[in-house]
């Protein structure tokens, strides 16, 4: 297995995972890594973070828009109303992973995003390395699983009451919103313009 950025038929270097799939190639290319704002856009990529644990992200992706019709478009005021009837509707919905314990940590979290005396995105940003980019990674085996910034963000999070929020899936986190810059040195989205300083719509 390669460790190193892959060189796709279309010329463009990707990090190793990145170019596995075309349903990688799309995020890696369009999402992964481009700073994200917004209440809706982090709460739904925190609950889908939680869900990924110990899954392959790629059954996330393919059914993103299945949680997004199972969960009313990640609102968190309309998720943290859900009661036991939305559960068990939520256990019988084939479009998404059907885990009661990620299931009901997602609610929970929403009514902790509800309870927030800040607004989640400034909430996470708040943890968003201010020191100077560590130099890039060059293999995959560089990229750490966390960081002192994920401990701490998953710390706060968990005292504000938030579930499945551990600092490997803060740190995973982090690297989708653009919190800090994974991409391997030699990737073309590495240095790619829109990857500093963009603030980045979900499609």
């Amino acid at each position: 297995m390669m460790s190193g950025p892959d060189l796709g038929a279309d010329g463009l270097a990707r990090c190793p995972w990145g170019a596995s799939t075309p349903d990688y190639a799309a995020y890696h290319d369009t999402e992964w890594g481009v700073p994200l704002r917004g209440v809706t856009a982090l709460f739904e990529r925190m609950s889908l973070e939680a869900f990924q644990s110990g899954l392959s992200w790629l059954v996330i992706l393919r059914k993103r828009e299945g949680f997004r019709r199972a969960f009313a478009g990640f609102d968190p005021e309309t998720v943290a109303g859900f009661g036991a009837d939305d559960v068990a509707r939520l256990l019988a919905d084939a479009g998404i992973v059907r885990n009661r314990a990620k299931i009901e940590a997602t609610i929970r979290n929403a009514r902790a995003v509800c309870d927030l005396d800040v607004p989640l995105d400034d909430l996470l940003w708040s943890f968003a390395p201010d020191t100077p980019e560590r130099p890039a990674p060059e293999l995959h085996t560089d990229v750490p699983a966390t960081s002192p910034e994920s401990k701490a963000m998953a710390k706060e999070l968990k005292r504000r009451g938030f579930a499945f929020v551990g600092p490997t899936t803060c740190y995973a986190l982090m690297q989708a919103t653009g919190m800090v810059n994974d991409h391997l040195a030699g990737c073309w989205r590495r240095t790619a313009t829109d990857l500093v300083g963009l603030s980045h719509p979900v499609p």
